[in-house]
């Protein structure tokens, strides 16, 4: 005969509590607490370094449409402010994010954003500017998506021998020697670096006796910053100058615009004109160099960066391999996707010109 015994009931069902507190408490561990029910969209935070970037605006907009109709997204931009990123971060930790894509203002932060995001198990992508993939390689559920830092520099020094090669003219003082100057974006970002010191060096190595002309000019990637510093060092350089070298198309636009203000790259036959080259192949470049007012660029392509965080981020908040579906492939640190650069350059290759494009353009 069986007997009703209180205290095995009892023990039983603490037991069973304890057995389902474990199994929470593991759940929030592994990142799947917060999952979405069924049918429902996950919720993905994606942070920018500021946001009048014109590369990034492409990028953003890519990642956007990417995940349309896929994830929720919660988008911040921090003006160039680390300490304001890391609020930015800690708001979407608290807003139960399921995932980071993470374009960081200062890469020496990538530690701390790694923490935090550990701590809430979840995954993050890191993307455009690159953190030291060794330092964040222990976390299995992060990855960065990027360019090979040099090759954007290396095509430019390619770019610089063919319009040497092509116009003699550049060479205003016949001696064989390219007088250039050089506007570089800072001196801490790998990207910045890489392309000052490549575009130089690649050049060489094809044979062109390459000069600088005065200071590199740090102009932070932005057009305004550029054009203040070009025009104040036109004065100064303005017979011997042959050449500007950009990190960026934004910076490279600051420089035509500085130009224009002196009667020259203003597109007209005869003018004085002086050869641009950027990094970027922005819309706005585009349509400069369709209209001979500057003479080439890089082209790094937005739409595919974009597309790239969108897939491989949405991925990893599903627990899926991160580069499922995709015809990606990681390099030779085993957690880098790159995405590859195109020179842009001659009339032939550009469209037709478009008021939408025009109306962005220096006067």
């Amino acid at each position: 005969m069986n007997f009703y015994n209180p205290g095995k009931v009892f023990c039983a069902l603490l037991l069973f509590v304890c057995v389902c507190a474990v199994s929470a408490c593991g759940d929030e561990k592994n990142g799947s607490a917060s999952a979405e029910k069924p049918g429902e969209k996950p919720l993905i935070g994606v942070l920018l370094y500021r946001d009048g970037d014109v590369y990034i605006s492409l990028v953003r907009a890519s990642i956007l449409d990417s995940l349309k109709d896929r994830a929720e997204v919660i988008l911040m931009a921090a003006n160039s402010d680390q300490l304001t990123q890391n609020d930015q971060l800690d708001a979407m930790l608290k807003q139960k994010v399921r995932g980071l894509a993470v374009n960081l203002v200062d890469v020496q932060a990538a530690s701390f954003v790694l923490d935090q995001s550990k701590k809430a198990g979840i995954p993050v992508v890191f993307f455009n500017r690159e953190p030291d993939l060794a330092r964040i390689k222990s976390y299995a559920r992060t990855c960065f998506i990027g360019t090979v830092p040099s090759a954007a520099g290396k095509m430019q020094g390619d770019i610089i021998k063919q319009l040497w090669d092509a116009h003699p003219e550049y060479d205003r003082n016949g001696d064989k020697a390219v007088q250039y100057m050089m506007l570089q974006a800072n001196a801490d970002n790998p990207e910045s670096v890489a392309r000052t010191e490549f575009s130089v060096k690649q050049a060489r190595e094809l044979g062109l006796n390459m000069r600088q002309i005065g200071q590199t000019l740090m102009c932070e990637w932005d057009e305004d910053r550029a054009y203040d510093a070009v025009r104040m060092a036109l004065p100064h350089m303005e017979e011997s100058l042959e050449m500007v070298i950009a990190n960026n198309d934004s910076m490279a636009l600051g420089a035509v615009r500085a130009l224009r203000e002196i009667g020259w790259n203003t597109g007209e036959e005869g003018a004085k004109y002086i050869p641009v080259i950027g990094v970027d192949a922005t819309p706005q470049a585009v349509e400069a160099i369709r209209r001979g007012l500057m003479s080439a660029t890089v082209k790094q392509d937005g739409k595919r960066m974009g597309e790239a965080i969108g897939a491989i981020t949405l991925n990893a908040v599903k627990g899926a391999p991160m580069l499922e579906g995709t015809d990606w492939a990681w390099d030779d640190s085993g957690i880098g996707v790159r995405v590859p650069y195109a020179p842009y350059l001659g009339r032939e290759q550009q469209p037709a010109a478009s008021a939408a494009t025009d109306s962005l353009m220096p006067k």
